[in-house]
């Protein structure tokens, strides 16, 4: 006796595929009949639709045959509707033509920069940059209204129907489509006053004697330890009075003289040109974060007003990084 195993992602992939071809069947059948009845027979009907007259013939019998009950009287010369065909037709060409109108109408918004679209971006790469890119490319395309939701946490794009997420680091795999903007640097910094006071640390374990101020979001620059070398595989444990969830306030108390802060060198880049913050070099290389990258819904067919913002953000964010 032979046994049978069946996978059921297979049996609901078949079931799924077959309840496909159902729908499809039906449809080309009631396009059939009423190609048939507008254009004089199943022969014209055939042509329009790129079946042969016995395909189209069959089609219309397994309308009918679903419907259990004749649209058509058929001679051989024409096709004559029977009182349950008259009113089939109605009903028939009104489901194609609204067929036809969401087939159009979702054409013309695949095409057009307009509509909502619904960004995620982190918190403070969102407020520095993202709100006034947003800004920019809504005088380029005044019909496109951006919804920015600043969230440092992993958002579900497709859960949480999002357009378009930005995201800073190593990408994990996924089915999501990414294009890298830019690359992102990491920085250690500290305000002239605290160094003159405590000394530069020169090695990564020096950082034992100085106050280092942690980001709780990420563990190569937490409260408890940093990281250095490409993988973070180095860690130096670190103690501080201060750790947040926030590299803009992290940078605020290093401006203020409260310790060492470590982290994407765009959060301190405002204050390292005014010179309240000095970038300190040590011999170990810091960790490598990854880049910045544009990620989207895994479709062949993205919105035009998706794809005219993360074009636009492929221009203009390199430009910014420069200066990271």
């Amino acid at each position: 006796m032979a046994l049978a195993i069946i996978n059921d992602n297979d049996q609901i992939r078949r079931i799924t595929i077959y309840s496909w071809y159902k729908i499809m069947d039906r449809l080309t059948g009631i396009e059939v009949f009423v190609r048939a009845i507008r254009s004089g027979g199943l022969s014209a009907a055939g042509r329009q639709m790129r079946l042969s007259p016995t395909m189209a013939g069959r089609h219309l019998d397994a309308l009918e045959a679903r419907l259990g009950t004749t649209l058509v009287t058929r001679t051989t010369r024409r096709l004559v509707l029977t009182e349950a065909g008259a009113a089939y037709l109605e009903r028939a060409e009104r489901i194609l033509s609204e067929l036809e109108e969401a087939d159009a109408d979702a054409s013309a918004v695949s095409h057009k920069v307009e509509g909502l679209l619904r960004v995620s971006s982190p918190m403070t790469f969102g407020t520095l940059h993202v709100a006034r890119l947003a800004a920019a490319f809504h005088e380029q395309n005044p019909g496109v209204t951006i919804e920015l939701g600043l969230s440092d946490r992993y958002v579900d794009l497709l859960e949480e129907r999002w357009d378009m997420a930005i995201r800073i680091g190593r990408l994990a795999d996924s089915s999501l489509v990414a294009r890298r903007l830019a690359t992102m640097r990491l920085a250690i910094c500290a305000a002239p006053a605290y160094l003159a006071r405590y000394g530069t640390p020169e090695r990564a374990d020096d950082l034992a004697y100085h106050v280092c101020l942690g980001f709780t979001l990420n563990e190569a620059t937490g409260s408890a330890s940093w990281g250095f070398g490409p993988d973070g595989g180095k860690r130096v444990a670190v103690h501080g009075s201060l750790c947040a969830n926030n590299g803009e306030a992290l940078v605020a108390a290093a401006v203020a003289g409260q310790g060492l802060v470590y982290g994407p060198r765009f959060i301190a880049q405002a204050a390292l040109e005014r010179g309240d913050l000095v970038e300190v070099t040590l011999t170990e290389p810091l960790v490598d974060l990854g880049g910045v990258f544009a990620v989207t819904h895994p479709t062949r067919h993205p919105l035009a007003k998706t794809r005219a913002w993360i074009d636009f953000l492929a221009r203009e964010i390199p430009v910014l990084a420069t200066r990271w």
